[in-house]
């Protein structure tokens, strides 16, 4: 399949979208060419796992067993993971309508009532607006519930940032006080506790060698990678309650804004408080903004 690709431009950042692919994004530059989220070329791309972010929808990360029980309604899923879980929702790797709005300012929308084998049995539709503006860029997600019963929802972005600038490993800095334990499947086992010292990243620290797949909360909305020359910083609206930071085995750094805790559907449903999982009435929608800003030497090209 060839991907279209759509382009929009600012005086600070250069953006690609993958309309049929999730409305995913391929590429977020600096306008010098120097690649803010990892760099992928469009001959790479299968799924859109090899893009440089994609957007989850109507829920983010892990549900154990591809099930879980809502208002009493048993809810069964299809598995898309090699160890039996349904992950990372059902919009990602599927076409989304495009309105181009500027040459700065994309939007896509979604519908899941086009797709006869969406994995969802509520109907929901979506938008994503990609907007550059200064050294900012701000990517708006929007979840509506088109059902005529509440619906369990949830929404998340996993942007993957380019790590090494010129042979420097950034600082991370996380302002988050909270995390969870997870098994070996990285689901969540209960509710979240007190950073320890090796996961604590509310003061700058070197990723390093450091292996990092865990779920924050009590995050404070801000993540920064800072290289010395040049920054950038996340910041997050507040129904991103959580934020999950992984060191991705290509090099790059996932830093994923997202509004509940990993299998929040099943640990709600026991009662384990804090993992943020919100309901929606029909017609009612959850939104919120992640932006990405700039500082330093970003107009110098590689």
């Amino acid at each position: 399949m060839t991907l279209r690709v759509e382009r929009v431009a600012s005086p600070a950042f250069e953006l690609e979208v993958l309309p049929e692919m999730g409305a995913s994004i391929l590429n977020l530059r600096a306008a010098s060419g120097r690649p803010v989220m990892r760099h992928v070329d469009l001959s790479d791309v299968q799924t859109s796992s090899q893009c440089a972010s994609f957007t989850l929808l109507p829920f983010s990360n892990r549900i154990r067993d591809a099930h879980f029980t809502f208002a009493g309604r048993e809810v069964p899923l299809r598995v898309n993971t090699k160890d039996g879980l349904a992950q990372h929702g059902d919009v990602r790797n599927r076409p989304w309508q495009v309105e181009r709005v500027s040459d700065s300012h994309l939007r896509c929308t979604f519908d899941s009532r086009a797709f006869a084998d969406i994995n969802w049995p509520w109907a929901f539709t979506a938008h994503v607006e990609y907007r550059l503006h200064g050294p900012h860029f701000d990517t708006t997600v929007t979840l509506t519930n088109e059902d005529t019963t509440d619906m369990p929802a949830g929404l998340g972005l996993h942007p993957y940032f380019a790590r090494v600038q010129e042979g420097v490993d950034p600082a991370l800095q996380v302002g988050a006080d909270l995390t969870y334990d997870t098994d070996e499947r990285l689901l969540t086992l209960g509710g979240a506790r007190p950073v320890q010292p090796a996961e604590d990243y509310r003061a700058p620290s070197p990723v390093g060698e450091r292996h990092i797949d865990r779920t924050y909360t009590a995050w404070d909305g801000v993540a920064r990678l800072d290289w010395g020359e040049r920054a950038l910083t996340v910041t997050a609206d507040n129904v991103y309650s959580h934020v999950v930071v992984f060191t991705a085995p290509d090099g790059s750094l996932a830093v994923e804004p997202v509004s509940h805790a990993t299998d929040a559907f099943n640990l709600a449903a026991q009662g384990v408080a804090g993992v943020d999982l919100r309901v929606l009435h029909p017609g009612q929608s959850l939104a919120g903004t992640a932006r990405v800003t700039l500082e330093g030497a970003w107009s110098v090209p590689l």
